[in-house]
């Protein structure tokens, strides 16, 4: 997520603008007043892939850059408010080798396993060079709106430690069934976490969950993933089943 350090200390005000911006302008106007090239920035400086969400009445504005994800719940159903910087991703991968930059098992220059981040200075100048000079790996973050509904439930925004194991869907159930037991957002983030953790995640795991209704309001059910489905069998059908299966033996011999 975000780092407290860099947006802290590193993020000048106009930052502050960017809720007005985000409508109005280009991704490339937004960029030039961020940060200019004469700021001084540490090169052992590293910061994670990071995602960032303003409300602003009912309109959501999300700014990401990397694999932090966040997914808005829409009666039970998730909708993808951001999109993962990874090289897989052809567009992403373009870029990259267009910047001189390689993909090596599906890692950027065999060391990252994304396109876009705030810090890894070592990888944007390396060997002190200019930091003008194109890189494979950029910081520019990707925009997205969405004006809230009576049907949008809660918001998760989450490191990908969470979405290297559940796919949205999952973690939009995950946390909708949290919420209708206890109505709390805190708890039902670290239900999320500690799914996560039960599935061997291998990453760092950050969660958070904005409510924007009581769960009391939640009326159709999420949708079943058929990758979480468990199904059973009655012991009377496994009988019948046995039995067919045998007697299908039986006249094979014969």
């Amino acid at each position: 997520m975000l780092s407290p350090f860099f947006f802290n200390i590193r993020m000048p005000s106009s930052l502050f603008a960017l809720p007005r911006l985000m409508i109005t302008s280009t991704p490339s106007t937004l960029l030039s007043p961020a940060m200019p090239s004469s700021t001084p920035i540490s090169p052992c400086l590293v910061t994670p892939p990071s995602v960032l969400t303003l409300l602003f009445g009912t309109l959501l504005l999300v700014a990401n850059a990397g694999d932090c994800r966040a997914v808005l719940s829409r009666n039970g159903t998730a909708l993808d408010l951001s999109h993962d910087h990874r090289p897989s991703h052809a567009p992403e991968r373009h870029c990259v080798l267009h910047c001189g930059g390689f993909v090596d098992d599906g890692y950027l220059n065999g060391v990252l396993s994304v396109t876009r981040a705030l810090g890894d200075w070592d990888i944007k100048c390396p060997h002190n060079a200019p930091c003008s000079t194109p890189s494979p790996l950029i910081a520019d973050p990707e925009f997205n709106h969405t004006t809230l509904t009576p049907h949008d439930e809660f918001l998760i925004i989450a490191s990908d430690g969470i979405w290297d194991v559940l796919s949205s869907q999952q973690a939009v159930s995950i946390v909708r069934r949290a919420l209708r037991r206890h109505d709390d957002p805190h708890r039902s983030a670290r239900d999320l976490a500690m799914e996560a953790l039960h599935l061997n995640t291998c990453d760092n795991l950050t969660v958070i969950v904005v409510c924007f209704s009581s769960s009391e309001t939640f009326s159709t059910p999420e949708p079943v993933s058929s990758l979480r489905c468990c199904k059973s069998i009655s012991p009377e059908a496994l009988c019948k089943l046995r039995s067919c299966l045998e007697g299908e033996d039986a006249h094979g011999n014969n």
